[in-house]
């Protein structure tokens, strides 16, 4: 159990982490050769560059000008400088509105903090009641939360009183929050310029027609049902292996392209690769000669596989993207049932074609539902399961734990020291560390039930580490936790006192979580503007890899931001802190250092690193208010039965009609605004159509659409540059000037824009 003295060294350990990591930072993105690294974003957007810079060798890759490294800092401001509307217009609804998720922890937290020390602190601290109890392990940080309350007492009242406040301002934040993001998404849909999944429906479970192909049966359909405003339709083939040798076929050309530019710089001696596993071993060979062999052979593997696809009806999946004249047209046969019968001619609006994930499009409707049953099955002993191997390492992270297993070590662990790095610092390490593994775990588990976009992949593993958080990470460290520091106390009472330890030990456990916030919330955040992985990875692929300006262009991509990940784990925090918020206001402080830190970074990721892969317009929202009112409801009940171990049955009714509030609450702000981040409004439909009509009338959609949800395998292969070594010379300063996704990819401002320049300083 971790005392003060080990909160003071655990919040020693991890600041002194984020102030080395911060430096490390600092020095680091100012060094022209990891300019790609720390400013992805902007060399992707074709507006930043690395110019050749002249002067000594060793200015291209260390930046000699000490004035810059006097301005570390500034990096900072310079991250909540840009606009909401700049931020929108340069990164993307979607990321802006994450980083609102952080700021909506801030409105709601900063509050109840100062309620809580103002009110409950005082009144818990001035209880007396862990004194009195013998045998009951705890520290002086415990007096500061309701387990010091004596049993029966009428301090409870202030208890009751603040869970009211607390929820109420709860509701009222995230109904404020939810409007913002509503009116945001809505004014961005319309303001946002014409894309191909504005006009288009994925439709699935194409029913068979013995006199008809898939294709002919899908335009029978719709020119039938869809007369007046049905355009064209593109089918969709099962094309995973086609796609695998195109994948193949692209490697072996960068491979071939890298052997002849070392060809041509030296064209005395023709380079050799081994024709084993990375070119590590076997028959030593001519490297231009085999891979063009190699290149010829999979080209015809690929033709024949194409011919197949194209000619086999069985490739042909019962599923197609079908185009419209118009929004409102979509709008009507994505949003309406199609036939009778429920199960066939399903629509949904499709994806925008960057976000479609075309692996799972071929899997067969039945098929689906088997496969989700599986997975649900596999979710569920996964979550329960993994319960065993958390009490163990939860019981492992501990003096007792570390002494039984390696007894050797007593005498090192027993000092002072020592001790209270294991006891503040270890177990968060440790529960970060276990848990590592699992996003990757949960995506696959996405995938396999076959989900037809990013973004729904993306939003179901959400959902599944949601769970997991809650079961494993917030119960199993409770239980499991309580239970191990607990157990004497357990062994030597009777079972009518257990409920009361156990009403006791839980509060207790807020020392647990203050030490995983330190290391998840505040190093793990620094550590997310370091980049330290990226900077290795790209700098060795750089190395040994890169071998064409495609080559150099994906190692230093960034991706997006992380949602099925980042987003759960946000939702850890939400949960602490309601929990705790009556309970064990200590842990608040905590928090809202996390909030505020992770505000301040992921602003700066989004504006310089991260770079969406697909746009979804927030359509995310939902979720993120499902989760924290689930986890506002958690902390109602857990108070609820908290106060039933303090002879507070009286307080029972009164605390029931929160959750009762609560949940009418959440089904108020679900039929308010949900429609708007599942529909698409007929009425903004004819707007846009009737504008873009007025403005373009000579438009020429079904060209726009023609290959709109080709499947990216039978589109042609661009050229691909080469690289060239003097890449890395970049300036100190750099002009970076910022556009919309909406402008079309103007590098022209707009009058009255702000037009900022990105100063590595």
């Amino acid at each position: 159990m971790a005392s003060v003295q080990d909160i003071i060294v655990a919040a020693s350990f991890n600041l002194l982490s984020v102030l080395v990591f911060l430096l490390a930072f600092a020095f680091l993105r100012l060094q022209p050769f990891n300019d790609r690294v720390y400013f992805p974003k902007w060399y992707k957007k074709g507006i930043r560059e690395s110019p050749k810079s002249s002067g000594p060798v060793m200015k291209k890759f260390v930046n000699l000008d000490y004035r810059t490294y006097l301005r570390f800092w500034t990096w900072m401001p310079e991250a909540l400088r840009m606009p909401e509307p700049e931020l929108i217009e340069h990164a993307g609804l979607d990321a802006a509105v994450y980083v609102r998720i952080y700021l909506l922890g801030l409105k709601i937290f900063v509050p109840i903090a100062f309620l809580a020390f103002a009110v409950l602190v005082p009144v818990n601290w001035t209880g007396e009641s862990l004194d009195k109890i013998k045998d009951l392990t705890y520290s002086n940080i415990d007096k500061l939360s309701i387990s010091n309350v004596p049993p029966g007492s009428l301090r409870f009242i202030a208890h009751i009183v603040m869970a009211y406040i607390f929820t109420f301002w709860t509701c009222y934040s995230l109904y404020k929050e939810y409007k913002i993001v509503m009116t945001k998404r809505l004014e961005f849909l319309a303001a946002e310029n014409r894309h191909p999944d504005q006009f288009t429906v994925l439709v699935r479970n194409v029913p068979p027609d013995p006199d008809e192909s898939v294709s002919e049966h899908v335009e029978h359909f719709f020119c039938v049902n869809h007369a007046d405003t049905y355009l064209l339709h593109q089918i969709v083939y099962n094309a995973n292996n086609l796609a695998t040798l195109v994948e193949t076929k692209k490697s072996l050309h960068n491979w071939r392209t890298y052997y002849q530019t070392r060809y041509e710089r030296n064209p005395k001696v023709r380079p050799r690769t081994k024709t084993g596993f990375w070119g590590l071993w076997g028959e030593s060979v001519d490297a231009i000669d085999y891979y063009t062999s190699q290149i010829e052979k999979i080209s015809e593997e690929e033709a024949a596989e194409r011919e197949k696809v194209m000619s086999d009806p069985n490739a042909i999946v019962p599923a197609a993207f079908v185009s419209f004249k118009t929004r409102w047209g979509a709008a009507v046969c994505a949003q309406t049932q199609q036939s009778s019968n429920p199960t066939i001619w399903l629509t949904e609006w499709a994806p925008e074609p960057r976000n479609v994930y075309w692996e799972n499009l071929a899997i067969p409707y039945v098929e689906l539902a088997v496969k989700r049953l599986l997975m649900a099955v596999a979710m569920f002993f996964l979550t329960f399961f993994f319960m065993i191997p958390i009490a163990f390492v939860q019981s492992m992270a501990s003096i007792q734990g570390i002494e039984k297993v390696f007894p050797f070590l007593k005498s090192l662990i027993e000092t002072e020291k020592v001790k209270s790095i294991v006891q503040g610092f270890l177990p968060g390490i440790v529960l970060k560390i276990f848990l590592v593994f699992l996003p990757t775990i949960l995506m696959t588990m996405s995938k396999i039930e076959g989900l037809t976009s990013f973004s729904a992949l993306d939003k179901r593993t959400a959902a599944k580490y949601h769970l997991f958080i809650i079961v494993n990470v917030f119960f199993g460290s409770i239980i499991t936790g309580a239970a191990f520091e607990q157990l004497q106390t357990f062994l030597k009472q009777s079972p009518s006192e257990i409920p009361r330890t156990v009403g006791v030990a839980i509060p207790i456990k807020a020392t647990f979580f203050i030490t995983y916030i330190m290391v998840d919330g505040w190093a793990g955040i620094a550590a997310e503007v370091l980049r330290l992985v990226p900077l290795i990875l790209f700098h060795l692929k750089n190395t040994f890899i890169v071998k064409t300006e495609n080559d150099r262009q994906e190692a230093m991509d960034a991706g997006g931001i992380n949602f099925a990940t980042t987003e759960p784990r946000i939702q850890l925090y939400f949960l602490l802190g309601l929990v705790y918020a009556a309970v064990t206001p200590f842990i608040l402080p905590f928090i809202i250092i996390f909030f505020a830190f992770a505000y301040l970074v992921f602003r700066h990721q989004i504006i310089n690193v991260y770079d969406q892969k697909y746009e979804s317009a927030a359509a995310f929202w939902p979720d993120v208010h499902r989760r924290v009112i689930i986890g506002l409801i958690m902390s109602q009940l857990l108070l609820m039965g908290l106060l039933s171990t303090k002879s507070v049955a009286k307080s029972t009714p009164a605390l029931i009609v929160l959750p009762v509030l609560t949940i009418w609450f959440h089904r108020f702000c679900k039929g308010r605004f949900e429609p708007a981040f599942v529909r698409f409004p007929l009425q903004d439909a004819v707007i846009k159509d009737t504008l873009e009509k007025a403005t373009e009338p000579n438009l020429n959609l079904e060209a726009y659409l023609h290959d709109a949800y080709i499947h990216p395998v039978f589109k042609p292969i661009k050229d691909i540059p080469i690289v060239h070594d003097e890449e890395e010379n970049n300036p100190l300063v750099v002009s970076t000037k910022r556009h919309s996704r909406r402008s079309g990819g103007g590098s022209k401002p707009d009058s009255g824009r702000i037009t900022p320049q990105v100063v590595l300083d």
